[in-house]
């Protein structure tokens, strides 16, 4: 029997319902650009939800003194000079316009009481900067948008995966896929298309990222595309995941835990980070302070489960239920354990992939016409480490800016790009991957890339262990040919779990070779081989496929070979 296909058209399709997306939809719907938003997870249920602890932007309520100008020093710094200047100085001379935004659309940030946005410090900020909403910032943020998108009548298309963005001649001109209950296929034409699909943090075992999502996609679509993928090794270990219970692990402990005068101990009860930045103590930069969390683990000062104690006990009762609600109510549920009264424990946890698509710094076009890379999909903001509170501010201000550029595209186009070879590869990648019938199963095969990058691609990597990644990469790329697809009644999770597969299997080999390459220690990317920072690798790593890998100077587009 045929399969069912729809077929739509649009002007401006995006591809991801989190707050980069949404951002983006509202923009072009508030033009009155004709907009699809289309995602494979619920609108009320994104990615965007889990971020807790606040939001970035130089407001001054708190402390006068601060500025963009210091909020654009403290980003590029901290990235250990490998952000992109011109990315910095968008996102933070346009983060006030961004909060203003989300007051517009409802957002009910905490408040001082005289009514001006409470504002708390964040690891390496050099002024309280970071807006909250308790510790669920990332869920109020997400409603308001959703919010705001439903008052404009923005259409969505829910619970549907996408295989693979249509291209003909180096021109995106829509995107293929099925619906993952009952396998039918989409075929959504448009004049442009923005990838706002996440990252890649769940290749690692121990992660804040949900099942089935963050798995690599938007490398895989760029890529595949014609796209390129920046820095995919500089990946962020938050200091504070959850060990306990085993099926969630990683679950994060916001950082506003830390904002709010959380002290982190090992199990000898010394208050450690004194050994590693005795100035910033708790409140330094993340990378620090999960290699200082690492360390104490692997030296034998770690707890019996092997991890580090974070206490917030000493805490007013009050503070704690006002400021951080989230993390008490998690603890709670998960591990039955009142955080006003008992220490957390916590280990480094894969949270955030500061690299991702390559896009201009402007624009964020990736390089292929009408295609556009926006939020974690993205890359250029964060370089070797992301402050935090930047993630939520960048996904609002590129969410306005490519929604504003990729009108301007649309209306600019003199015609639309059409290619029917494109539309039957797409279909016949879904229909051979359900022809597949072999022995191996997809989340089996799964598991051993969490287990690989978690054992060779962690907090601390070396050369022989890299190179035995990718070796066993290598054996599960061929075991793929076995694998057996078996969609049931219950719908078509499997063809997408193969789906997900191909595209961890990309990005697990991205990152393992840049990891290979960058032979310094640099932020979140600690060599053990390497110890050093060194200048001849303040470059960014260019990733277009199995072994090609240029180094770009940052801020250009001008590239040299790999040396």
């Amino acid at each position: 029997m045929k399969t069912a296909e729809h077929r739509s058209s649009t002007s401006v399709l995006v591809i991801g319902s989190g707050g980069a997306g949404l951002r983006a939809a509202i923009e072009l719907a508030e033009r009155g650009v004709e907009v699809l938003v289309l995602s494979k997870r619920s609108r009320k249920d994104a990615h965007t939800v889990l971020a807790a602890g606040g939001i970035n932007a130089a407001l001054a309520t708190m402390d006068r003194e601060d500025t963009w100008q210091q909020h654009a020093a403290d980003t590029l710094k901290e990235s250990y000079r490998l952000a992109d200047p011109r990315t910095v100085q968008i996102v933070a001379e346009g983060a006030s316009e961004g909060i203003a935004d989300l007051e517009r659309y409802g957002m009910p940030f905490a408040r001082e009481e005289d009514g001006r946005i409470s504002q708390r410090f964040f690891g390496a900020h050099t002024y309280r900067r970071t807006a909250f909403a308790g510790d669920y910032t990332g869920l109020e943020i997400q409603r308001a948008l959703v919010n705001r998108a439903t008052q404009l009548q923005v259409p969505f298309l829910d619970r549907v995966y996408v295989t693979r963005i249509l291209v003909k001649d180096g021109v995106a001109f829509g995107a293929y896929g099925f619906d993952l209950e009952d396998g039918s296929r989409y075929v959504i034409h448009a004049d442009a298309v923005i990838l706002a699909t996440g990252g890649h943090t769940r290749l690692w075992r121990r992660t804040s990222s949900r099942r089935d999502e963050n798995t690599g996609d938007s490398f895989r679509l760029a890529l595949e595309a014609g796209g390129r993928i920046r820095d995919p090794e500089l990946v962020q270990f938050h200091p504070s995941g959850l060990l306990e219970p085993e099926d969630a692990a990683g679950t994060l402990v916001s950082e506003a835990a830390r904002g709010e005068g959380g002290i982190l101990r090992n199990a000898l009860g010394e208050r450690f980070m004194a050994h590693y930045d005795p100035e910033r103590m708790e409140l330094s930069t993340r990378d620090r302070v999960a290699l200082a969390c690492y360390t104490e683990i692997q030296e034998g000062r770690g707890t019996a489960n092997g991890g580090v104690l974070l206490d917030v006990s000493h805490l007013p009762r009050e503070t704690i239920m006002r400021r951080l609600p989230r993390v008490y109510q998690i603890l709670l549920e998960l591990q039955l354990l009142d955080i006003t009264t008992t220490p957390m424990e916590v280990a480094p946890t894969a949270h955030y992939s500061m690299g991702g698509v390559w896009v201009r710094p402007d624009d964020h076009g990736t390089g292929v016409e009408g295609l556009y890379a926006i939020g974690e999909a993205a890359s250029g903001l964060h370089g070797a480490n992301r402050l935090g509170g930047n993630s939520l501010i960048e996904l609002l201000v590129f969410g306005r800016i490519v929604g504003q550029a990729a009108a301007e595209y649309s209306a600019g186009l003199g015609g639309q790009q059409r290619s029917a070879v494109a539309l039957a590869e797409a279909a016949a990648e879904i229909d051979q991957t359900l022809g597949l019938n072999g022995r191996e199963s997809v989340r089996l095969l799964q598991r051993a890339i969490r287990n690989l990058m978690t054992e060779h691609a962690g907090v601390v990597r070396d050369e022989p262990g890299l190179l035995a990644g990718l070796a066993k990469l290598q054996d599960i790329e061929t075991r793929v040919a076995d694998l057996g697809v078996h969609p049931d009644l219950a719908g078509f999770q499997d063809l997408a779990h193969v789906f997900d597969l191909k595209a961890s299997l990309i990005a697990a080999r991205a990152t393992l070779e840049a990891a290979l390459e960058r032979r310094e220690t640099r932020g979140c990317h600690n060599r053990a081989d390497y110890p050093d920072l060194d200048p001849a690798h303040q470059v960014n790593l260019v990733w277009s496929g199995p072994g090609r890998l240029i180094y770009m100077e940052i801020g250009r587009a001008s590239c040299r070979e790999r040396v």
